[in-house]
């Protein structure tokens, strides 16, 4: 077994890249060892003595598998869940939420003529610009300003 050390910086050089990437043949290790010059090195690589090895790069094949896993459900546990319920759910979708919720409210008062068309607009608008928490903060707001009336 022949110290390749010195070939394989110099095929490292010429191949522009890192010397763990470097392919020694080891059938041609004594072909390799009186190689001592560039030139040879060069000779070596065109006879496929010396080869360039492609780069290695992370499998993703268990990343996707817990993608595929956690699309049907598995891995929720509250073991595996970091940050508050809050943050686990996007800000639109929250808010896509909330909102769809005060205006069905809204439509729901203004069908049984518990509100009139234009204070169902002007809370409407209200909500639309987020002033309102959830149906029950928009309930209260609608009672505090007296379009409301209270339920016995």
């Amino acid at each position: 077994m022949s110290d390749l050390s010195n070939q394989r910086r110099m095929a490292s050089d010429i191949l522009k890249c890192g010397e763990g990437r470097v392919w020694l043949d080891p059938a041609s290790e004594e072909q390799l060892a009186e190689a001592v010059t560039r030139a040879d090195i060069r000779r070596a690589i065109k006879s496929g003595a010396i080869r360039r090895q492609a780069i290695q790069g992370t499998s993703r094949s268990r990343a996707k598998q817990h993608a595929r896993e956690v699309a049907k459900g598995r891995h929720q546990g509250p073991g595996s869940r970091r940050g508050t319920p809050a943050s686990r759910i996007p800000r639109k979708e929250r808010w896509i939420r909330r909102i769809r919720a005060q205006r069905e409210e809204l439509a729901a008062l203004r069908d049984s003529k518990a509100i009139t068309p234009s204070v169902y607009r002007e809370f409407y608008r209200r909500a639309k610009g987020g002033m309102f928490r959830s149906r029950a903060h928009l309930k209260m707001n609608l009672k505090l300003a007296g379009h409301l009336k209270e339920e016995a």
